[in-house]
């Protein structure tokens, strides 16, 4: 995507125009335009030239941000990009406009209205008094000439916009004023004091300068508040140091941050701010990582560990290499993928687009209608060009236009500032959506690698005898499973004896020599050809093995010495995360391409609704095809194995991301490996949602309701009339009160389970459970020939709930696709009611 900064933008109606402009350029396949950053996103081969040039075509202007804008230039540039220069420019106009308007009101209202005294020299000249007022109101139209010029200049290019409206409620008011006064002239000429009066009460210069100058104040609220809105990705960008001391020729030397290149060493002391990403290669700290992950608590960083810039080195002098500079680094790629967001579109701001697309040209039309229709039912010009004035000053595009886009770049930002980012606004607002979460179980509801769980040493053998067995046998084997009994010796001090005659028994076990005796490890099957296993040890192995766990066995000599479990156990905060996610009303999921017994300890430990065992890695996305059928469907995956399945879901969400943020299957980032950032993610989504739901109610109804009531529908029914002045001011705060109300979502706390709106569970889902397929591989001795292998798979075939089997008498395989849940027990005993032996199912 190719982004565009874009000036001269005040309204809703604006983006509309420049969209429709840019689309219509040959190439562009997609154009977004934001009105809260002045950015577009366009995506296509569409040559940048053509695309300014459509959009100076359009009436305002353009210029291509250079790759990498966001992150290659100095912190305080890209802190300068997003500075609220509006306001102050705002703020100026209005105290200049107020100045002046402040002594009109007093001449126009004050004097005539209340006696307040004015110089002699007025006594009875009217004519001066509205010369005074005329004066007074050019003045003021002179100093808000930025309403008239954008104004006009959008009628010109026929794409009215909010100052188009503005520009012709004021003229108006101020054509007619000016009428009058010269009418009163010319009947103070003639003496006609009757005449003289009453056109002095179809004066409307205050109302001219009043519209201007209220509409000059709602803008500076709404432009300062429109700058809050981007302070999550300012403070992100000042995160970053501006420099970095870097070590050349064994000399500390300070350059700025753009100099440094990948593989230059640097050093930063406590107290400091890591400047670029790095691996340390001397010294340990305890580094603050709150700023990009959310994670209060300091992270401990030794040697080889990798560090992030914009963090905080908390306690010791640590000297790092350099692994990623400039736009390359973990808070460059944040700031960059904050930006995108912002200049996204979320499905919802379609209907606020479309309205926008025609709003002023139709409030125009109903303006005009408004005073011809006065004007026929025999009411006077001065009050059908007032009902006419009102009509335009009060209507309001621009709510309509940051409704959407306002609470999105808020709700970003809170999500990036917890870690949670968000690559798009569609699917800020997808994730709210979804009824099923599809969970990966390894890495995502489990830590991902496997630990020790038990101890359970054999009677005559001591757990540190066991543990010392254990770890001299497995401590030279490369398997997983003994990765994680080393951890465990290691972290309990135990210490290993050399062992003689190591051997690997693939799909068996481990053999050594220790002391003239051997030593054996390995499962129950293994084991129990070389030693004698009690009922009481087997009946416990049994018992870890459906709890999720494998039971290792371990013997010495003739004598067995106990078991080791090793799991991949449950995370921490997974069963809250999953309870928090079924209190939303969301159905959960469990993939997992292990056993069915495995399968199912693990998924009711977790507490999900659902288990989905023997699911292989490809075979992910069709569970996910499946799933969607049924509703809207989010996958929580690592981003690698996972990512057709992300791919395919509604809304993919990578967990664990940490310094790599940029994963291009996912639509969510999570950069930490905790699943309670699942349900905080959809909680924020909801919220913003539910806020992007009141601002276009506000939007929609205030001007449903002001149209009419500034038309005068109300005069002869309810005696309401409203003053151009009351209008303008009901349009300045229109705009404000939106983003305000935006402004609100910082407060949310997004990890307070409290805030979900809790649901009865979700009934739909899940309707049609026996089309969810999984696989299931039997490992079957005895067959001989392709007889043997159509035996089997009509066997198979011929259960209810099996969809299909895939029999190989050479591979000894069936592999069985399943439309429901089939017990093990029941396709093993169809098999072996054949004369054929099945060993195994996974």
């Amino acid at each position: 995507m190719e982004q565009y900064t874009v000036t001269g933008m005040s309204c809703a109606a604006c983006t509309a125009r420049v969209e429709k402009a840019v689309s219509k350029v040959p190439g562009v396949v997609s154009c977004s335009v934001s009105l809260l950053t002045n950015s577009m996103g366009v995506e296509g081969s569409a040559a940048p030239q053509d695309i300014i040039s459509a959009v100076t075509n359009a009436g305002y202007g353009a210029a291509l941000k250079k790759q990498g804008e966001a992150q290659s230039r100095a912190a305080s540039e890209d802190e300068d990009a997003l500075a609220d220069k509006e306001t102050p420019v705002l703020k100026r106009r209005l105290i200049a406009s107020l100045g002046f308007l402040i002594v009109l009101m007093y001449v126009s209202m004050g004097h005539m209205m209340w006696g307040w005294p004015m110089p002699s020299w007025f006594d009875g000249n009217h004519v001066a008094m509205g010369l005074v007022q005329l004066l007074l109101t050019v003045i003021v139209m002179v100093i808000n000439q930025k309403f008239f010029i954008s104004g006009f200049k959008s009628l010109w290019h026929r794409s009215p916009n909010m100052d188009a409206l503005v520009a012709l409620g004021a003229t108006a008011a101020f054509g007619y004023s000016t009428f009058a006064l010269f009418a009163m002239t010319d009947a103070q000429v003639r003496g006609d004091a009757d005449a003289v009066m009453s056109y002095m009460h179809e004066f409307y210069f205050e109302s001219a300068a009043m519209i201007l100058a209220l509409i000059t104040l709602g803008k500076m609220l709404e432009a300062r508040s429109k700058g809050k809105t981007t302070d999550a990705l300012k403070g992100l960008m000042k995160l970053a140091p501006k420099t970095a001391v870097i070590v050349k020729d064994g000399t500390e030397i300070s350059v700025p941050v753009e100099q440094v290149k990948k593989g230059d060493i640097f050093v930063v002391r406590p107290g400091e701010s890591i400047p670029i990403d790095g691996i340390i290669s001397e010294g340990n700290s305890a580094v603050d990582e709150s700023a990009l992950t959310g994670e209060s608590i300091p992270v401990d960083k030794t040697e080889g560990s990798p560090v992030s810039a914009g963090t905080l080195n908390q306690s010791g002098f640590i000297r790092c290499e350099a692994t990623r500079v400039g736009e390359d680094t973990t808070l460059s790629q944040i700031i960059q993928m904050v930006s995108d967001a912002a200049a996204t579109k979320a499905p919802i701001a379609k209907v606020a687009d479309k309205v926008s697309g025609v709003f002023v040209p139709a409030v125009i039309g109903i303006a005009v209608l408004t005073t011809i229709v006065w004007l026929l039912v025999g009411q006077s010009f001065g009050f059908a060009i007032a009902r006419g004035i009102s009509v335009l000053v009060i209507s309001c595009p621009c709510a309509l236009g940051l409704a959407t886009p306002v609470a999105v770049m808020v709700g970003n930002g809170m999500g990036a500032r917890n870690g949670v980012l968000f690559k798009t606004a569609a699917s800020l607002e997808m994730t709210g959506r979804t009824q099923i979460v599809a969970l990966d179980k390894t890495g995502t509801i489990t830590q991902g690698e496997p630990q020790v769980t038990d101890i359970l040493p054999a009677d005559g053998c001591s757990e540190k005898e066991l543990s010392e067995l254990a770890y001299s046998l497995e401590r030279k084997s490369e398997h997983p499973l003994a990765r994680a009994v080393n951890m465990k010796a290691e972290a309990d001090g135990i210490a290993a004896k050399e062992v003689s005659d190591f051997k690997a028994l693939p799909g068996n076990g481990l053999t050594a020599s220790l002391d003239g005796e051997t030593l054996y490890g390995g499962s129950y099957s293994f084991i129990s050809t070389k030693v004698n296993v009690s009922d009481d040890i087997k009946k416990r192995s049994e018992q870890l093995a459906e709890k999720g766990k494998t039971p290792l066995f371990f013997s010495k000599g003739k004598k067995l010495c106990g078991i080791i479990a090793v799991a991949d156990v449950i995370k921490q905060d997974s069963p809250q995360a999953i309870q928090e996610l079924r209190d939303m009303g969301i159905h959960v999921v469990m993939l997992t391409g292990d056993n069915e017994r495995t399968a199912k300890a693990i998924g009711q430990q977790a507490g999900v609704d659902r288990v989905i065992a023997g699911v292989l890695p490809d075979g992910k996305e069709s569970v996910i095809r499946e799933l969607k059928q049924q509703g809207k469907v989010i996958m929580v995956g690592d981003g690698i194995n996972d990512a057709p399945a992300l791919t395919s879901a509604d809304i993919g969400i990578a967990i664990g991301a940490g310094t790599d943020v940029a994963i291009d299957a996912a639509d969510v980032v999570l950069m930490k490996s905790r699943l309670s950032d699942v349900p905080a993610a959809i909680r924020l989504s909801r919220a913003t949602l539910r806020n992007i739901h009141q601002n276009l109610f506000w939007a929609f109804i205030y001007n449903i309701m002001g149209i009419p009531l500034a038309a005068g529908v109300f005069i002869h029914i309810l005696g309401w009339q409203l003053n151009p002045m009351f209008a303008a001011a009901a349009m300045s705060l229109s705009s404000f009160c939106v983003v305000t109300n935006a402004l609100r979502l910082n407060l949310f706390k997004m990890h307070d389970a409290g805030k979900a709106h809790k649901t009865a569970q979700n009934k739909i889902i899940i309707t049609k459970k026996e089309q969810i397929t999984m696989k299931k591989t039997m490992k079957i001795e005895g067959m001989m020939c392709g007889h043997c292998e159509a035996t089997v798979k009509k066997t198979l075939e011929a259960i209810a709930g099996v969809k299909q089997a895939v029999v190989s008498h050479e591979s000894g395989t069936a592999v069985v696709t399943l439309e429901t849940d089939v017990d093990s027990a029941v396709l093993k005993k169809a098999v072996e009611d054949q004369e054929y032996t099945v060993t195994d199912i996974t």
